[in-house]
């Protein structure tokens, strides 16, 4: 009885880590795959590339909130507890995430519903600045000797679950629906349909509990930068590849396939979704594998990776067959497997107990407000001023270029303790 107790306890741990994450990123994922809706409903303008940038620029809003979402919430993870910032997290997802589904378009209420689009996106990202690095935190500090990867990677799992399902959701929708009756109110159900996921995740995560540990003796943030300040920034180059990578090819590629490659909407949140498929599965492999080879070595093979095979695999992906995109995109699938497995784990790893989700949360988030929520910005903008298909490649190659030449300063501590 003791033993299926301890395994019942260690699946909800898991479940624990991985709802929220689902939530939060269904929520950007779905805003990604619509944005040429979105753009159009409240972001109007006779240049349809400026709606579009417009759109983007809202999605890059909700980034720009995450550092402050991570200095709220790692100061009430690290003073009061990761189970409380759990649960708060995924209350303050809820909310925006709904009102989005029903705010009035801009022909209805003008600037106003851009406004109004805009701060629903800064309270999401705001949340979301709490819940993945708590998440991560709370999983790597739980996990068993060896197993700190496996444990941490599901952070990521249900990052890419949520983005896959919020692809899922498009492709149906898209398919079933006229373009006429998408535009109208389709988009919408997407939206109010995270209401579901949330109740789930407060459900999953309500009187769950944790090991005691030392508290910080000021400020966590404040302690973090006086005695932490090096890995902290380690943690946001790292971290360069993560941003561009992720949301070029797993959100902004949706609109790039329609809109450069000229593929059908439901054509191309298939092969996004097959691609976001094939991601999920390796992620737990590569964990593994991560737990075993070490984090400096992975990160190494993948980073280097997506710095040289950057643009072949966009050009690849640049064809009038489904199946040379599909390849392509796929190519990035294991690339990217590959480091987010492992970043999780290597993050929580560098810092100590009193302020790890401080740490981990600001540093982490102050490299995706700059560069992931504006990163599909910078791609229409760079192809539209390039007028090169394949421009923003060199985007990506330099941010892993970035990234690997951080990692090579990185020092091993998957056998460390978490102290």
């Amino acid at each position: 009885m003791a033993e299926e107790s301890r395994q019942w306890s260690e699946g909800r741990t898991l479940a624990a880590g991985v709802v929220g994450n689902v939530l939060e990123w269904y929520d950007f994922g779905v805003y990604g795959f619509f944005a040429s809706i979105i753009a159009t409903e409240f972001f109007p303008s006779e240049d349809p590339v400026v709606s579009l940038i417009s759109a983007f620029g809202a999605f890059a809003a909700g980034f720009l909130m995450r550092p402050v979402g991570g200095m709220i919430f790692g100061n009430i993870g690290d003073k009061y507890g990761r189970s409380v910032t759990l649960q708060l997290s995924v209350l303050c997802m809820a909310v925006p995430t709904f009102l989005i589904g029903v705010l009035p378009t801009y022909e209805k209420i003008g600037v106003a519903a851009a406004v109004l689009m805009v701060l629903m996106r800064m309270l999401q990202g705001a949340a979301v600045g709490g819940e993945y690095t708590s998440s991560i935190v709370f999983l790597a500090e739980r996990a068993p000797t060896g197993k700190r990867a496996f444990y941490t990677c599901w952070s990521f799992f249900g990052a890419v679950g949520g983005i896959l399902m919020g692809s899922a959701v498009g492709a149906f929708l898209s398919n079933i629906l006229s373009t006429e009756a998408l535009n109208a109110w389709g988009w919408r159900v997407a939206f109010m349909g995270g209401i579901v996921v949330s109740l789930s995740g407060y459900v999953i995560r309500k009187g769950m509990t944790e090991e005691a540990g030392e508290k910080p003796d000021k400020m966590p943030l404040a302690e973090a930068f006086r005695f932490h300040k090096l890995d902290m920034v380690r943690v946001t180059g790292l971290n360069v590849v993560n941003a561009v990578t992720f949301y070029l090819m797993f959100v902004y590629a949706v609109t790039w396939m329609m809109n450069n490659v000229h593929l059908p909407r439901s054509e191309a949140l298939d092969v996004n979704s097959l691609s976001m498929l094939l991601l999920l599965l390796l992620i737990p492999i590569f964990a593994r594998v991560s737990d075993a080879w070490g984090r400096k070595l992975m990160l190494m093979i993948s980073i280097g990776g997506i710095a040289v095979l950057a643009y072949p695999l966009i050009r690849l992906m640049h064809h009038t067959d489904p199946l040379w995109i599909l390849g392509g995109q796929m190519g990035f699938s294991v690339l990217v497997a590959l480091f987010g497995a492992t970043i999780p784990a290597a993050m929580a790893e560098m810092f100590p107990r009193k302020v790890r989700v401080t740490a981990v949360s600001v540093s982490y988030n102050v490299t995706f407000a700059i560069l992931g929520g504006t990163s599909p910005m910078v791609a229409v903008w760079v192809i539209n001023r390039s007028h090169d298909d394949l421009a923003f490649a060199w985007y990506i190659a330099g941010a892993a270029l970035i990234s690997f030449l951080v990692t090579l300063t990185l020092k091993d501590r998957r056998n460390e303790p978490l102290v």
